[in-house]
């Protein structure tokens, strides 16, 4: 994304995050299930790499222990709401029932202290204004992108994925994937490349 295209987005998104810092950040939208997660921590422990997993909190209520392991690992999470929500087509009450109610399943399934937990991702990354700026107020920071991957597209490549974040990646980058039966081999696979790519161009991967 360049500085315009920055520039035009925040204006266009108030109260949201596309880009941040000087490091680079690897965020996983949708889980945390066991036929995928694992496999993300498995990965990104060794290449000892922290990210963000923006989690789905009926996920977290099916799959706890999976949830567990992903705090147990020091990553950072955040809320997804619980239903997987579309702002645009939800009801300003209701969508912010449903982010509470993802908090609700943290607060229950959780047996850590969770590391900031006040970060928003909307789903499909589509949420009204009135709906950030509430969420704003209540403490949360709406985590946007400046990558996405697009790894649930069957259509998209590995090769297609890693071409894409070498050439869009810059400091700040904030890199969408998905940790889901949709995205699962094509994300698994491009995964690793990735880091080695980002790690060998001298960036520092955070979790955000």
């Amino acid at each position: 994304m360049t500085s315009i295209l920055k520039t035009i987005w925040q204006t266009l998104y108030p109260y949201g995050v596309f880009r941040t810092g000087r490091a680079v950040y690897l965020t996983f939208d949708d889980g945390p299930i066991p036929e995928v997660t694992p496999q993300v921590l498995e990965i990104l422990a060794r290449y000892d790499v922290k990210a963000t997993f923006f989690m789905v909190g009926e996920n977290i209520d099916k799959h706890p222990e999976v949830f567990r392991r992903v705090v147990e690992a020091g990553h950072t999470i955040g809320n997804h709401t619980y239903n997987h929500l579309k702002g645009w087509h939800t009801e300003y009450d209701e969508y912010m029932a449903n982010v509470a109610k993802w908090e609700e399943a943290v607060r229950l399934n959780s047996k850590l202290e969770i590391r900031n937990s006040r970060l928003f991702r909307p789903p499909y990354g589509k949420a009204t204004l009135k709906q950030r700026r509430a969420l704003h107020m209540l403490g949360y920071q709406v985590i946007f992108w400046d990558i996405l991957t697009r790894d649930y597209n069957q259509k998209r490549t590995p090769e297609a994925m890693l071409a894409q974040i070498k050439r869009q990646t810059r400091p700040g980058s904030i890199i969408n994937f998905h940790d889901s039966l949709k995205s699962n081999q094509r994300m698994l696979a491009v995964l690793p490349k990735a880091i080695e790519w980002l790690q060998q161009e001298g960036y520092e991967l955070k979790a955000l």
